[in-house]
């Protein structure tokens, strides 16, 4: 498959979406050849399980998913899902804004259950909350921290850190 069939299946992907969900659909852009789609929140669930599902577009497997802090535009985060057709062998980028005074989307752990530790991670990271996660709950820092280390307004300082010693048996 050559750079330019791999394009095509691209434009599918977005073309379904735009046509199946308009009301959901915001952009598209390609850049360097990786193709990115923005959506609403409100239609990520719907979104994600038509690329899933639908038999020409297969995207089986959620590579990654990861929020952005783009303080101070509003919506101020992007949630990002990092989808593969492991059959295709094709990438693809959907993007969901989420403003700060409602940081909740929808949890996508019903259409991929590995995606429950990154949205955990994101949860703990950001403060961005998953409707409908099975249990969502601080993965990397401890419950009673404060705050959301990769919010561009979290304080930069030093942070006191208790170690203890221990010997080596």
């Amino acid at each position: 498959m050559d750079v330019s069939e791999t394009q095509a299946e691209k434009c599918v992907a977005v073309e379904k979406v735009r046509e199946s969900f308009p009301e959901y659909f915001r952009d598209a852009s390609t850049f360097r050849g990786e193709q990115t789609l923005v959506i609403a929140r409100e239609g990520i669930l719907p979104v994600l399980q038509l690329l899933r599902d639908d038999p020409q577009l297969r995207f089986d497997f959620l590579a990654d998913l990861t929020a952005v802090d783009f303080l101070p535009r509003e919506p101020r985060f992007d949630v990002v899902y990092h989808l593969k057709s492991l059959s295709r062998n094709v990438r693809l980028r959907v993007k969901a804004g989420v403003p700060e005074d409602d940081a909740v989307i929808e949890s996508a752990v019903p259409l991929w259950p590995g995606a429950e530790w990154p949205e955990r991670e994101v949860f703990d990271l950001f403060g961005i909350s998953f409707r409908n996660h099975p249990d969502l709950r601080r993965i990397l820092l401890p419950d009673d921290w404060e705050g959301h280390p990769l919010r561009k307004d979290y304080p930069m300082g030093k942070v006191a850190v208790n170690f203890t010693k221990r010997r080596a048996r």
